[in-house]
C-alpha cells in the first residue's frame, strides 16, 4: 500500500466551514475510484495549509490520479500548486473493521 500525501498553502486562509464546503463538492470525484482505500480532506487550524491523505493499494494507482490534468484541478480550486509526497504503507490498524492489514 502506499500513503500519499498532498499539501498545499493556500494564498487566502478558509475557515474550517469553507473547507468542508470545498470537501463535500469534491469528495464524489473519490468515490468508487480504483484502487483508492481511503481519503482523508484536512486544513490545519488557521487555515492557511490544507491537503488530502490517500491511502492506496499500488503506486500505480495512486499515478493513475496525479497527472498534469489533476494538479490544473487543484490550481483552479485553490490557486496554488500542490505538494506530492508517497511514503509506502507496509501495515494499517482499522479498528472500524477491527484488523490489521499487511501489505502483500
Amino acid at each position: 500500500m502506499i500513503t500519499a500525501i498532498v499539501e498545499f498553502e493556500l494564498a487566502q486562509p478558509l475557515s474550517r466551514e469553507q473547507a468542508k464546503e470545498i470537501f463535500l463538492s469534491t469528495a464524489p470525484k473519490y468515490q468508487g475510484m480504483a484502487g483508492l482505500i481511503r481519503k482523508y480532506y484536512f486544513i490545519d487550524p488557521d487555515g492557511t495549509r490544507s491537503g488530502g491523505v490517500y491511502l492506496w493499494q499500488s503506486r500505480q494507482d495512486a499515478d493513475r490520479l496525479y497527472t498534469e490534468e489533476w494538479k490544473a484541478f487543484v490550481r483552479g480550486k485553490y490557486g496554488v500548486e500542490p505538494k506530492l509526497t508517497y511514503l509506502e504503507t507496509p501495515v494499517v490498524v482499522d479498528n472500524v473493521i477491527d484488523r490489521i492489514i499487511a501489505d502483500d
